[in-house]
């Protein structure tokens, strides 16, 4: 994928002056909070410590180190080191979240506990990420949408298409965001009914899955009656749309990932929005749900991949240094490294970044092309039912049908 320029450029410059570091006077300095100075600024400073966290400096000023990772970008002279370092055409096969990880983890600072505290954290998440990448790496996109739908139908909910789930669920704020208590009968009954003049095919029992899934949600407050139907009322914090479909989305994320399925940010997006804008809204909620044990089980489902594929590219190499960042204590207050442990973590989070860019670079099929679209006999040259019926399709651009006019015509 292209690089963003902001991503490269933006921390190869001081954030206090904004002048890019270079190797004579303003030299990159780390300090242990993880933020990069340049040295003529750091000299300035009033008190001894970071400008922007007030973590205090413990080591002189002359014996912080300068982080030649950022002065070889620069184009400054350096003794060789050993460190993650990629060529800037690795640099632009990885993708945003991989960038991102990679210049936290060039910013940490190792002369000071706390750093080396957030590199170990630092490489455990880069560690994270390079799992997630490889799963999404060996997954057919086409069979992925079917097996999400089918594991949302298993617990009984459904997801209608971008357009008719957003109307549905304005539905139900409006019949319920004044503290209103129906019963499922009575709320399913008034959706369908103000749904049905756009969306014909709408029905009690597709508009009940819909419910089905806010329920699973735990976004209702159920009152129980005696030989009558329970009443089902809003729960205060979920009376607004984005909140309410926030917590619909945290859901369906829950049960992909109940299903072992792992489906990128942008991917998300086109399946829920029918669109590319709602990346970082699908990233957060991922983010949220990921707990320490995350990491392991998707060491396990990689490796239950590989054996599905044969594993070709030999990635099973990497398992005992994923395993090993994955052991790695991601809680603010974990005690600081040994020495040993740091070079450890950092040799293996080395090994399976290198690991991921030869996939891609040699192994991945994903990589060739993105931009080309799938070759089908009958590409684009036929209407998308999904968009003519309910005004959204679930595949997005992924889609092997036209979605307007001028993509028929093309």
């Amino acid at each position: 994928m292209p690089v963003q320029a902001p991503q490269w450029t933006e921390f190869l410059l001081c954030p206090i002056c904004t002048q890019t570091f270079e190797e004579t006077v303003r030299r990159p300095i780390s300090l242990g909070c993880g933020h990069t100075v340049c040295k003529m600024c750091l000299n300035k400073l009033h008190r001894k410590a970071c400008p922007f966290d007030q973590t205090p400096l413990t080591t002189d000023i002359e014996q912080l180190p300068v982080n030649t990772a950022l002065l070889q970008l620069v184009g400054g002279q350096v003794p060789k080191i050993q460190g993650v370092g990629l060529s800037s055409t690795a640099q632009s096969m990885l993708s945003r979240p991989m960038q991102r990880k990679l210049v936290t983890l060039v910013h940490c600072q190792l002369v000071e506990e706390e750093g080396r505290v957030r590199a170990m954290r630092a490489a455990r998440s880069l560690g994270e990420r390079t799992v997630t990448e490889l799963i999404l790496q060996h997954q057919n996109p086409q069979q992925l949408s079917s097996n999400l739908w089918a594991a949302v139908r298993a617990r009984g909910c459904q997801f209608l298409g971008p357009a008719m789930q957003e109307e549905a669920l304005k539905l139900v704020l409006l019949a319920l965001e004044d503290g209103s208590a129906l019963s499922r009968k009575v709320l399913v009954l008034f959706v369908v009914q103000r749904l049905e003049p756009r969306f014909p095919q709408a029905s009690k029992t597709s508009i009940g899955h819909v419910v089905q899934l806010l329920y699973r949600a735990s976004c209702f407050k159920v009152t129980k009656r005696d030989e009558d139907s329970s009443l089902m009322q809003l729960k205060e914090e979920f009376r607004t749309y984005e909140a309410l479909r926030r917590e619909h989305d945290s859901q369906i994320v829950q049960i992909a990932m109940e299903g072992g399925l792992r489906i990128a940010p942008d991917q998300w997006s086109s399946l829920l929005y029918g669109d590319q804008s709602h990346k970082s809204h699908m990233q957060s909620i991922i983010d949220k749900l990921q707990t320490p044990a995350s990491f392991a089980q998707s060491v396990q489902e990689l490796t239950i991949a590989l054996q599905r594929t044969g594993d070709p590219a030999n990635l099973n190499r990497l398992r005992p240094h994923l395993e090993l960042l994955a052991n790695i204590d991601p809680s603010p207050d974990a005690p600081p490294p040994t020495w040993e442990q740091l070079e450890k973590g950092l040799v293996a989070v080395k090994t399976v970044v290198h690991g991921l860019v030869d996939f891609i670079q040699n192994h991945s099929k994903k990589g060739a092309d993105p931009q080309q679209p799938p070759q089908h006999s009958k590409y684009k040259t036929y209407m998308c039912r999904d968009m003519k019926q309910k005004g959204g399709c679930p595949r997005g651009a992924s889609c092997t049908f036209a979605h307007s006019q001028e993509e028929l015509e093309k």
